[in-house]
């Protein structure tokens, strides 16, 4: 026999003491004079009842669920509930009376009298109603109150065998699942499907936990909600179609959702708006902006209207995928066939004009909203502050923020933040720390980000006494600092060199039980190995550890250069290794710490194996790396191999800096004697050419550099350090300079980029020099140099052949 034929034939059960029988008219006169003597403010208004019920002889219990179901006030009831217990001779309420009053309680949200109540009825034994129950289930769950909610509904399942009505179940697992407690929501689902003695889950209650799971990514899980309710393959309706399409477009499962909106045609149900705009949503996300064109036309041939949501969503993704013109023409198209843009409309295109730098174009559309009588909200004023504090004009945010409040739109926590991150960033700290204060006075209360980032910015300025002050005023206003505060302050107090406060701040993070990372640790390790504190920057290693923080390859660098600087080259060797046995990986500075090391103990054979244990670990030396290595070689006298890593340096496309090119000038200031690898580098081989045609040493060493920079395709380098040393009047740097030119495709503009006032004599050299730098470079460019050179030459032929002339004559 079927479960639902059997609750058909199957009694009832009873919940509770029985209901009261039908109401006579006579007593439903008698409630309701009572209940306008208790509304009306009646005089003696206690003595007139008395004698109202006495006349009719009514003992007041037996009518007070009757006056509590028909009052309308909670003062007036709890009123008439006073007066019946303070009776001298009076009787108890029942549980059907208390029933009542918790329902006119329940409707007026007087919570704390409902707890008065139920401690009452606890001490006089009495329960309440199963509909009484629902009620407050319903209520307790709409105003958030899941906790009390689910009490509720425990007690009536509990005490009467059964969960609560349809309705109160239902607002439960909303509220469950507003709260983030899935699983509790999952039970009292279960709970209200394994119930047969009425309808206790629709599918509204499906729709609730199909939604939530889908939220939360796990969509086949609300599936099978579906399907262990309705059968394999069974989807009841549309609405259930949308949410599980919706549920995997946010999952990014664009391809499960496609498929489920083809079986939902074939199934015949028809897309609505919803099902068209989830999918839409999914393929915009892909950029698939072909697939969106095809099911929107299809929308249109089936007469649905596109709403503007759906509309926000193709332009917000056109924005995010590049495709700014095409959002552009979207609006337009909206505003011709009727589909008013909303101001999620225009905070898209504005934030997307903001992001890219166009603040002019973004405040046309803020204007072109308000034409059109939107009003602008925090979305559309926060990009432009932020903006217009990235343009480096604190005075046009700030002239903004005020537009904004007195346009009555109140500023929230990420405006300000947004406001004083850039006020900041732009060092007006004072004009933020103002900001702060008026953010307070208005109600929005900052938190450890906004502070962090105050901190920040009067660490930046040297004024750690105010950062500490800051800190003293977040503890006051129990905002507990987190672990980026601390680490802003330590890093402060380290770069001013005050370690102990550094050390004092760090060891108080630690008391507060603040679960610092590797970031915090690293400001401390910093701070102890600058100040020559090494077994300090050890024992912080060791906490690390302890407090189960693995230690970076930072962590590890920092002490190591640092037992370096102390000259300690086995010190740091020893962490090395340490850190090599931790299976930390080490990183160019490890690598470039140990190079100096063995350099500065002068031994060279040492930092080459460094180097090549680096490069074998697919570790690339950077410019200090190399640096490091050529200062070394030049103050050795060996510049045979400082040469030859500078030519590595620039193979390697590693632009060296001044401090490399203040080694080698050094280097080869002074004599040298010539070998047989001169002939194989460039470098000496040209230095050695320069010099041997009369130039200073300093000058013949410089104009190496920039003939090697731009034969190895540095031409911006080159320039640079051209002019800065004086030296493009050198024909054979003016050759180099030619051929850099040439090399980055701008032969035809050569003049644009470089002068040239060198004699005939001057360009003989030039083209020479050319013909030396074609032995170690292809021969495309080369060959465009020669060119404009001869064209050079023949112009100054031709010029000293008009003299000439001029003079005969």
């Amino acid at each position: 026999m079927s479960k639902t034929l059997l609750s058909r034939i199957t009694p009832r059960h009873t919940h509770n003491s029985k209901s009261p029988s039908k109401i006579s008219p006579h007593i439903k006169k008698i409630v309701y004079e009572l209940c306008h003597i208790l509304t009306t403010q009646h005089p003696n208004w206690e003595q007139t009842i008395e004698t109202r019920l006495s006349q009719q002889n009514i003992v007041p219990a037996d009518v007070a669920h009757q006056v509590f179901d028909k009052i309308p006030d909670v003062e007036s009831g709890l009123k008439f509930l006073n007066w019946i217990t303070q009776r001298p001779y009076g009787c108890p309420l029942n549980g059907v009376a208390y029933s009542s009053l918790l329902k006119l309680l329940a409707k007026s949200k007087a919570f704390h009298e409902i707890d008065s109540v139920f401690v009452r009825m606890k001490c006089e034994n009495e329960l309440p109603t199963h509909d009484a129950l629902g009620v407050l289930v319903r209520v307790y769950s709409e105003c958030g109150l899941v906790d009390k909610a689910l009490e509720f509904y425990t007690l009536a399942v509990e005490t009467y065998n059964s969960v609560p009505n349809v309705f109160a179940c239902n607002s439960l697992l909303t509220g469950l699942v507003r709260n983030d407690r899935l699983e509790a929501a999952h039970q009292v689902y279960d709970e209200m499907l394994q119930r047969t003695d009425s309808v206790c889950a629709d599918n509204y209650s499906t729709c609730i936990m199909v939604s939530a799971f889908c939220k939360k990514g796990k969509v086949e899980e609300g599936r099978k909600l579906i399907v262990d309710r309705w059968g394999q393959g069974c989807i009841p309706n549309i609405v259930f179609y949308n949410i599980l399409i919706d549920g995997y477009c946010k999952k990014g499962d664009v391809k499960k959702a496609f498929l489920l909106f083809k079986e939902l045609k074939l199934k015949g149900f028809l897309p609505a708006v919803e099902t068209y705009g989830a999918m839409i949503n999914g393929f915009c996300k892909e950029g698939n902006f072909g697939l969106v064109d095809r099911l929107m036309n299809e929308m249109k041939s089936r007469g649905l209207v596109i709403n503007v949501q759906v509309y926000n969503t193709v332009i917000d993704a056109q924005c995010r995928h590049g495709y700014k013109t095409k959002a552009v023409e979207i609006l337009k198209n909206m505003i011709e066939i009727g589909c008013a843009p909303d101001i999620v409309t225009y905070n898209v295109l504005i934030y997307d004009s903001c992001r890219s730098g166009k603040v002019t174009e973004a405040e046309q559309l803020v204007e072109q909203a308000a034409r059109r009588g939107l009003r602008p909200n925090k979305l559309t004023y926060t990009p432009l502050l932020n903006a217009y504090c990235g343009q480096n004009d604190a005075n046009k945010a700030l002239d903004l923020f005020v537009k904004m409040v007195d346009d009555g739109e109140k500023p929230d926590l990420l405006t300000y933040n947004s406001l004083i991150h850039g006020i900041v960033t732009l060092g007006e700290t004072e004009t933020a720390i103002i900001i702060l204060e008026k953010m307070t006075e208005r109600g929005v209360f900052p938190d450890a980000g906004v502070y962090n980032i105050l901190i920040n910015g009067l660490c930046k300025k040297r004024n750690l006494p105010a950062a500490k002050k800051l800190l003293s005023k977040m503890l006051d206003q129990n905002i507990s600092p987190d672990k980026f505060v601390y680490a802003t302050l330590i890093d402060g107090f380290i770069r001013h060199q005050e370690i102990n406060e550094a050390k004092k701040l760090f060891e108080l993070a630690i008391q507060e039980g603040m679960n610092l990372d590797v970031v915090v640790y690293n400001a401390m390790i910093k701070g102890y190995s600058k100040n020559g504190n090494l077994e300090d920057a050890v024992s912080c290693v060791k906490k690390m550890i302890k407090a189960n923080i693995s230690p970076d390859e930072f962590s590890y660098s920092t002490i190591i250069d640092g037992y370096v600087k102390q000259h300690d080259l086995d010190g740091a060797l020893v962490i090395y290794n340490r850190m090599v046995k931790q299976n930390c990986k080490p990183n160019v500075v490890t690598y470039t710490s140990l190079i100096n090391g063995f350099c500065r103990k002068g031994d060279n054979l040492g930092a080459e194996k460094v180097l090549k244990e680096m490069k074998f670990h697919g570790v690339m030396p950077n410019v200090v790396t190399y640096s490091i290595l050529i200062g070394s070689y030049c103050k050795n006298g060996k510049l045979a191999k400082a040469a030859s890593f500078f030519e590595q340096m620039l193979t390697n496309k590693c632009q060296p800096n001044d401090v490399t090119f203040h080694h080698l000038v050094n280097g080869f200031s002074k004599s040298y004697e010539k070998d047989n690898e001169a002939k194989s580098l460039m470098f000496l081989d040209i230095n050695s050419r320069l010099i041997s045609d009369g130039r200073c040493t300093r000058v013949a060493a410089y104009s190496t550099i920039v003939v090697c920079l731009c034969l190895h395709g540095m031409l911006d380098i080159s320039l640079r350090l051209s002019e800065k040393m004086g030296i493009r009047g050198c024909p054979i740097v003016f050759a180099a300079l030619l051929y850099g030119i040439c090399l980055e495709g701008k032969a035809k503009e050569w003049n644009n980029v470089i002068s040239c006032s060198l004699n005939e004599t001057d360009l003989v050299v030039a083209v020479k020099y050319l013909s030396i730098f074609d032995r170690y470079v292809p021969q495309g460019a080369i060959s465009e140099a020669s060119l404009i050179l001869q064209r050079l030459i023949d112009n100054s032929k031709a010029k000293h052949h008009e003299v000439l002339l001029a003079r005969e004559e």
